[in-house]
């Protein structure tokens, strides 16, 4: 379950990473196009979603594999559970709801890793 765990906190890392790196470094208007969604927010609160996601990438891996500070991760994974309710309300809300789905496997494995570090295959 351990190498179960990684495998997710990994790719988490990698689309969360990736995901939260293009808000920050590209404009409101550039991301438009690809994503409806940013019309209904300012700028800096595209950032700040982007900069979460990113933040929640670096504490999936980083904290287990120094060592240091291990509760991180899991903390990560609660934090990205958070940021995919918000997701999640606001692709309801915009009725794209082929979004959602994808908002809510990413959910699920948020929390299952949150579970496994927190309890049983904590490190």
């Amino acid at each position: 379950m351990n190498t179960f765990l990684w495998v997710l906190q990994w790719i988490m890392a990698a689309a969360f990473l990736i995901s939260g790196a293009v808000k920050i470094v590209r404009s409101k208007e550039q991301l438009a196009s690809q994503m409806g969604w940013v019309n209904d927010f300012s700028g800096n609160t595209v950032k700040l979603i982007g900069t979460a996601e990113v933040l929640g990438a670096i504490g999936l891996v980083v904290p287990a594999l120094t060592g240091i500070a291990v509760v991180l991760t899991p903390l990560a994974a609660v934090g990205l559970v958070l940021v995919m309710i918000g997701a999640i309300a606001t692709h309801v809300r915009r009725k794209e709801y082929q979004i959602v789905v994808a908002n809510v496997i990413l959910l699920l494995i948020a929390a299952v890793i949150a579970w496994g570090r927190f309890g049983p295959y904590s490190f």
